[in-house]
């Protein structure tokens, strides 16, 4: 099922993120032997966090791609604005879990002063307000706002 990348691969390390992403899926699955595991608040940090640079990718290939093919360049930016808005929605599910698992209690129990981002907890934040400060720079209110496709009556 996995395809062999050829030897002269431009984008190793984006398709070994993809591999990733795919085992991690994989593995969450659950089994008749286990049950499927929930999400947890390391859980969703990480998976902020690629989707954070993912947001950064589309956005750098939107503006690169745009002057020379404006639709494509539209689409990317479209795409942009999409992927940040899952974005938003897992840092805001994020801050709807619990706190009490025993390695996040660890983190917690760190000292802010010692670590220049902060305290582990705080660092999604960081993250998701740098990200949407460059996004705000590029879209308008009304296109955050998430688009309906069902059918009002």
């Amino acid at each position: 099922m996995t395809s062999r990348t050829p030897p002269d691969d431009a984008h190793p390390y984006l398709r070994a993120a993809s591999a990733g992403v795919r085992h991690h899926t994989r593995a969450l699955a659950s089994s008749d032997a286990t049950p499927p595991r929930r999400a947890d608040r390391l859980h969703l940090d990480a998976l902020h966090a690629h989707l954070s640079a993912l947001v950064q990718l589309l956005d750098r290939l939107a503006e690169t791609t745009g002057p020379p093919h404006p639709a494509a360049g539209r689409h990317l930016a479209t795409a942009h604005t999409r992927l940040w808005q899952a974005t938003s929605e897992v840092h805001s599910a994020f801050h709807l879990l619990p706190a009490n698992t025993a390695a996040e209690g660890e983190t917690n129990a760190c000292h802010p002063e010692r670590l220049p981002e902060g305290p582990p907890v705080l660092t999604i934040c960081q993250r998701h307000l740098a990200a949407g400060h460059v996004l705000r720079r590029k879209t308008t209110p009304t296109d955050l706002r998430p688009h309906t496709t069902a059918c009002v009556r």
